[in-house]
């Protein structure tokens, strides 16, 4: 996770119309979490079981981040 990444519970999972896998988070955003070796290793996205053991875990949510970076600006009297 990087320093400005907002960690957020992963509560839930869909597909999308492609099928791929979208993590719902706690804050209500929701993000894609593709298994697609050698640059993304997530194993436990392909199986029920291993969706399930990542349910309470953290996520990074970058839009979270995004908007937290807004926030701070717009307090600063920046343009955000």
């Amino acid at each position: 996770m990087t320093a400005d990444a907002i960690a957020r519970a992963i509560i839930g999972f869909h597909q999308d119309d492609q099928g791929d896998w979208v993590v719902e988070l706690a804050c209500g955003h929701n993000q894609h979490v593709r298994h697609d070796p050698p640059w993304i290793n997530r194993p436990w996205v392909t199986t029920p079981d291993g969706r399930k053991t990542r349910l309470g875990r953290s996520l990074a949510c970058r839009l979270c981040a995004t908007d937290a970076a807004a926030v701070t600006l717009d307090l600063q009297g920046k343009p955000s």
